[in-house]
């Protein structure tokens, strides 16, 4: 069998962790920023975990990771 590619878009977006977890970085934070609040935007700051419903289909997109 040939290897399995990993999906280029998803190993740009996505890290795993040591635990196993998947981390993401938060949308909604690139340009249009004049009219979000300072809270708003201050919220938007550092990485998150990927949702356990969405784990499967990111790690299927990255088999080596």
């Amino acid at each position: 069998m040939p290897k399995m590619k990993t999906k280029s878009g998803a190993a740009k977006r996505f890290r795993v962790r040591a635990s196993g977890s998947i981390k993401r970085g938060q949308a909604f934070k690139r340009h249009i920023l004049t009219k979000k609040t300072t809270k708003n935007k201050r919220h938007l700051r550092g990485a998150v975990n990927v949702h356990d419903s969405d784990v499967k289909s990111v790690r299927s997109m990255m088999p080596y990771a």
